[in-house]
């Protein structure tokens, strides 16, 4: 037996043919099972389209020509239905050229022409089936990172939070008085565990984001309270370093909308406390306004916007701002999740999140979001 038909666990690949001639069935039937495929036979393209639903195959061996439901709307609803894994699918056609393009644009992964030589077709079948074992294995690698990444966050919770209580105690003098040097140690380790956890809890968060598990509460809510409670829960941070924290809100301004207001506080607790967090001198300034999408002048938009007088983002920072774990170049900056995080949060709410900076001239970052009435 060809040994690279079977996957790694020992199985045989499932390869369905579909085709509404029995001896053409018949014939890459005895073809391919020789090799040690497993077969399932079709005659039609709603039988086909059944079989799949019910044991989705590794390959699909498709005639183009048949009688009410051809190739061509076999695989394009194949590629329609997305709760189907990837198959590759292979197009039998003795039509020319045009009839090959269609095929390929509506989604078939490769052709062979009429009559079928056995060389080229088992060819084609291992290159294929090859397509769809590489795909698989991408796609596994995928879901054991996300598994470890929450195995990971929710592990490291643990002892963190242990440690925490634990220094909290010592601090309170519950395990004996501790000299001013004990102190101080004591009060650095709580604050590089607090920011350690914190980073723990944002990575979950991310998780949670890109994996399809963060049950979002949408329900009305005020902006301006939103924004006002930050800026003020933020103030004392910027009173210690000199800075002067700003709320503007334009007139009558519309701050509705229907989201999240857990998640809505922390995209404006992460922008105005960053701004703070890099801003030495000077001022930050949060700003609410109204104004029309572009894209839809019907729909009313609030803009909220964040302007600080800090060092500025090199244009180089700024297409990477909002990544995955890429850091800006300033010395200060975090794990690179914060405003990952931030950004996924805005586009779950149909909103926007972009950034304006020139060095030495700070940062303005400037969320939209619709308005409800």
């Amino acid at each position: 037996m060809n040994p690279s038909v079977l996957t790694r666990a020992s199985k045989p690949d499932h390869i369905l043919v579909v085709d509404d001639s029995p001896d053409n069935l018949f014939l890459v039937q005895t073809i391919l099972e020789e090799e040690g495929y497993e077969i399932s036979l079709a005659e039609d393209g709603r039988i086909a389209l059944e079989q799949i639903e019910q044991s989705p195959p590794d390959l699909v061996l498709l005639d183009v020509m048949m009688p009410e439901m051809d190739g061509f709307e076999v695989t394009k609803r194949i590629r329609e239905n997305t709760s189907l894994p990837f198959m590759p699918i292979l197009l039998i056609t003795a039509f020319d050229q045009p009839s090959v393009v269609k095929g390929l644009d509506t989604g078939a992964d490769d052709f062979i022409r009429k009559p079928v030589e056995v060389d080229e077709l088992l060819a084609r079948v291992r290159s294929l089936l090859r397509l769809k074992h590489a795909i698989d294995e991408r796609e596994q690698i995928a879901r054991q990172r996300e598994d470890f990444v929450s195995w990971m966050t929710h592990d490291l919770r643990t002892p963190i939070v242990a440690a925490e209580r634990m220094l909290m105690l010592f601090q309170q003098g519950a395990l004996g008085e501790l000299s001013p040097s004990m102190q101080e140690a004591i009060s650095t380790m709580a604050r590089s565990n607090r920011n350690l956890l914190a980073m723990v809890n944002t990575l979950l968060e991310v998780y949670r984001y890109e994996a399809g598990r963060k049950n979002l509460c949408f329900s009305p809510v005020n902006l301006q309270e939103v924004v006002k409670e930050v800026t003020q829960e933020l103030a004392p941070l910027a009173s210690e370093k000199g800075l002067s924290l700003n709320y503007k809100s334009q007139e009558n301004v519309n701050g509705k909308v229907v989201g999240d207001r857990l998640e809505l506080h922390r995209v404006f607790t992460n922008l105005i406390g960053n701004a703070i967090k890099f801003t030495d001198t000077g001022s930050v300034e949060v700003r609410l306004s109204n104004n029309h999408d572009e894209k839809n002048p019907e729909v009313s938009q609030v803009v909220i916007e964040v302007q600080d007088t800090g060092p500025g983002i090199t244009l180089e920072d700024q297409t990477i701002l909002f990544d995955r774990f890429r850091q800006g170049s300033h010395k200060r900056s975090g794990s690179g999740l914060g405003l990952h995080l931030s950004k996924r949060i805005v586009e779950t709410h149909q909103g926007t999140l972009e950034v304006k900076s020139e060095i030495d001239k700070g940062s303005l970052f400037i969320i939209r979001l619709a308005t409800h009435h």
